[in-house]
């Protein structure tokens, strides 16, 4: 970005006339276009941010949470902003990313596909002058301003002792254990797994004894945990590395009436998850508040707009390695927390989740039981 129009992005981010406008270049219909008719927006049809999100379907957080929670969190800070997702394609995102760079932003904020498709979007960002944050997974390679997410190493931990502790309640003194891993072009699903690891390998009564990628897909995880039942009939539980898999799971696993009497884990804290869990088939999930997140990112993007690199600096909380290029990226990362049936309700007082969805059915009783409505 070009010294002119960091002064006057920066002039009006300080004034606080930033709108949050129409998005004729990406054809965004989500983002109110009447404050620009209003005569708002920071003029000349540029936009302050762009957002790339990554799909509709590894997990129901990107358009349930992340969206929202972004967009409200640059509405609050005068930014104008462009959210779109790339449905899963890589040619869309590529395509979303020339169109953002082209429109203007300031910022460029992306959920990578995978490392290369998502490293081609940043370079052409810095190329351009333009700053970029990754948001919740590290794109290898790619070289971003910053990195916005949880402590990775932390949300696989929460879910192998959150299986640990529930086989253990169950009365399991030991047994076999197996892992249904994310998708191997996922940075993330390496960090997650090995703080899993870590916390199977701290409880050598439960031996792992299989472990297989499900690609963050939810047909894909149930093919292969029946492919590892097969094989091992004496499973008493297994990490699954996020809600949706889970799901995938635990559809085999009724099918064959087993349902709970293996205990999955998960992530994401979606209302399947959550769900799950209060039906005691999940022994968890792992909730990270994405408010946070957004929050942490749109606290960025206001510093990178102002060219207020010691701002943005002091909001980094530690680091994180891009193990391509053997740089560390300075890095906001928010703390996971551990859900069980006890606290299903603090995800709802968080405003993350809803309850009249988590609480039908066959819930419903249960949400009265743990005082979730």
């Amino acid at each position: 970005m070009n010294t002119s129009k960091t002064a006057r992005l920066g002039a009006l981010v300080a004034t606080g006339v930033l709108a949050f406008g129409a998005l004729a270049a990406c054809g965004s219909s989500d983002n109110n276009s009447s404050d620009n008719a209003a005569g708002g927006g920071s003029g000349g049809g540029s936009m302050d941010v762009g957002v790339i999100l990554p799909d509709a379907t590894t997990s129901p957080r990107w358009e349930s949470q992340d969206k929202p929670n972004l967009q409200k969190a640059f509405d609050a800070a005068g930014l104008k902003s462009d959210i779109q997702n790339a449905q899963g394609d890589t040619a869309k995102f590529g395509q979303l990313c020339d169109s953002m760079i082209g429109e203007g932003v300031a910022v460029l904020l992306i959920t990578n596909l995978d490392s290369d498709s998502g490293a081609a979007c940043l370079k052409k960002a810095a190329d351009a002058g333009v700053k970029t944050i990754d948001y919740d997974r590290l794109t290898l390679g790619g070289g971003a301003s910053y990195y916005v997410s949880f402590d990775n190493v932390k949300v696989g931990e929460l879910m192998g002792q959150g299986l640990v502790d529930a086989m253990t309640a169950e009365g399991h003194k030991g047994g076999d254990v197996v892992t249904v891993d994310g998708a191997e072009t996922d940075n993330n699903a390496a960090l997650f797994k090995q703080g899993y690891d870590k916390a199977l390998a701290a409880a050598p009564q439960f031996k792992v004894v299989a472990n297989q990628s499900g690609e963050w897909d939810a047909t894909k995880a149930g093919e292969v945990f029946d492919g590892m039942f097969t094989q091992h009939k004496n499973i008493v539980g297994a990490v699954v590395a996020n809600d949706t898999m889970s799901g995938g799971v635990i559809a085999r696993l009724k099918a064959n009436g087993q349902e709970g009497k293996i205990l999955t884990t998960g992530q994401d804290a979606s209302t399947e998850g959550l769900q799950n869990v209060l039906r005691g088939y999940q022994a968890g999930t792992v909730y990270k508040n994405t408010a946070l997140e957004a929050k942490a990112a749109s606290d960025l993007a206001i510093a990178l707009i102002k060219g207020d690199d010691a701002a943005a600096k002091a909001l980094a909380t530690g680091t994180v390695k891009d193990t391509k290029l053997n740089t560390d990226v300075a890095s906001v990362l928010a703390t996971p927390v551990w859900i069980t049936k006890d606290n299903v309700k603090q995800v709802v007082s968080d405003g993350q989740a809803d309850a009249s969805q988590i609480c039908a059915g066959d819930v419903a009783k249960l949400c009265t039981k743990f005082s979730v409505q």
